[in-house]
């Protein structure tokens, strides 16, 4: 009875200091704190760094329609394709932008099924991000057909020819695969918002911002009725869109796996494609995240220890990236098929050497020095690093397009492919329009998920010195 005695009086040791994790909102700062802080972006007076990418990136948007426009007027000879490189720059975009919207859905969807609860102050921003990217994608597919009204045929019509729907057709697959997960993606970027439009309506001071938070807001009072549908809701379409977060990109990389050319018909694309979207769509949220987290004030919420996690996922993809590369190399060589092997070669030592190089300095090793916690915690190095993985990914799609094209079976037949000024102004003016949505969203809508943010506080875990009923004032 004693020994049982000891051993109960006996008190569980707290953790050494060196492995208590960092809190996620920094300073013990109050609930009342969060709403101010992230409500007040989008109702204070917009401030000039706001004006200051707004208008380059909005004459960015003109500029990728006006090409558009000039496209439509002139013909497709005005982009740099050629015979054989009949696909370049417009699917080499396509592919990175859907790349770059894989981080929202999976840092919303997945890691909230892992009850990770770091991602509540980087999921709203990276949702957005999602769709937005999809936005810029969906413009490629449309006007990489050449003949612009032969688009009309991308829409499941039913026709006498019999050519729609060919269920073989990965082109189809794209559809389907895209246009679901924008949907998706859309429904749940908008099922997370009602909560924070509710607190937006209730603190909104003009009568119009007050009508239209309140009817986005779909009449939330917070009752426990309303938290109960909400949870079940946003668990259903977490549940929805993890498949999701597997499939498109598989989808996409099928767009070249299914084919019979050379250094595209391999098996190791649907993981590779899916590894790399992740690693290049968390390169971009940090790319977007870092700068707004100092113009914003928002250190106390968006902290070092995110910063940090973040670059723990773009380490590990970076390396899958990189094993890929090396087992394609591998299955070249050991597949027995020259033509293949001679396609990895001519990525590597061709004339298009300095892209493979590029796209092997910025995916494997640049994502290494990740190793270090140094490097992790330094919010300067992170940010180098992440533009780094964007330039790197967006090379990984060029590489495979365009390398894989130029040199056909026939000698005879090889070319080299160059844009023009369409093709890069198309691709800049893309970045014009995804940033113009995006400052637009940190405008009027709450960047960081408010509600979500609250439930990490210690003030909200009623098992904390500061939290519930004796920290709840404050």
């Amino acid at each position: 009875m004693d020994a049982t005695a000891d051993r109960m009086a006996v008190k569980v040791a707290a953790p050494p200091a060196e492995l208590e994790r960092e809190p996620l909102v920094l300073k013990h700062r109050s609930l009342a704190w969060v709403s101010d802080t992230v409500a007040g972006i989008a109702e204070g007076k917009t401030p000039t760094w706001w004006w200051a990418a707004f208008v380059p990136s909005f004459l960015g948007m003109l500029m990728c329609f006006l090409m558009i426009g000039y496209l439509f007027s002139t013909g497709i000879g005005v982009w740099g394709l050629n015979n054989p490189v009949g696909w370049a720059w417009d699917i080499t975009n396509f592919v990175f932008w859907i790349g770059i919207g894989h981080a929202g859905t999976l840092i919303s969807a997945v890691l909230f099924l892992l009850r990770q609860k770091w991602r509540t102050s980087i999921n709203r921003s990276a949702e957005a991000m999602t769709l937005f990217a999809v936005v810029c994608a969906m413009i490629f597919p449309a006007i990489h057909v050449g003949r612009v009204w032969l688009a009309w045929w991308l829409f499941p019509l039913p026709n006498s020819n019999g050519i729609w729907p060919q269920f073989r057709s990965p082109l189809l697959w794209d559809v389907f695969a895209v246009s679901t997960y924008g949907t998706v993606s859309l429904l749940f970027w908008y099922v997370g918002l009602i909560p924070d439009l509710a607190t937006m309506r209730d603190r909104a001071k003009s009568a119009v911002r007050k009508f239209c938070y309140g009817f986005f807001a779909l009449g939330w009072t917070g009752s426990n009725r309303h938290w109960r549908n909400y949870e079940k809701a946003y668990l259903l379409l977490a549940g929805l869109s993890t498949p999701l977060v597997l499939s498109v990109h598989s989808i996409v990389s099928f767009d070249f796996a299914v084919s019979q050319v050379p250094g595209w018909h391999t098996t190791i694309f649907p993981p590779y494609f899916v590894a790399g979207a992740i690693f290049s769509g968390f390169g971009m949220v940090l790319t977007l995240l870092i700068p707004l987290r100092t113009l914003c004030k928002l250190e106390d919420v968006i902290t070092v220890r995110h910063v940090e996690l973040m670059g723990k996922v773009i380490l590990a993809t970076g390396s899958i990236v990189g094993y890929a590369y090396g087992m394609e190399f591998f299955i070249a060589w050991y597949g027995g098929n020259p033509y293949e092997l001679y396609a990895f070669k001519n990525r590597a030592f061709g004339p298009y050497w300095w892209a493979y190089w590029t796209m092997i300095s910025c995916n494997v090793i640049s994502p290494q020095l990740f190793w270090f916690k140094k490097i992790r915690t330094n919010i300067v190095a992170v940010f180098i690093l992440s533009i780094f993985v964007n330039i790197g990914m967006w090379f990984e799609r060029f590489v495979i397009i365009v390398t894989s094209l130029h040199r056909d079976y026939l000698p005879s037949n090889w070319g080299y492919f160059k844009p023009t000024i369409v093709d890069i102004l198309t691709f800049v003016g893309s970045f014009g329009l995804f940033l113009t949505l995006f400052l637009l969203f940190i405008r009027f809508l709450p960047l960081i998920a408010i509600s979500e943010v609250k439930g990490v506080t210690p003030l909200a875990d009623p098992h904390h010195p500061l939290g519930g009923s004796k920290g709840g004032h404050h």
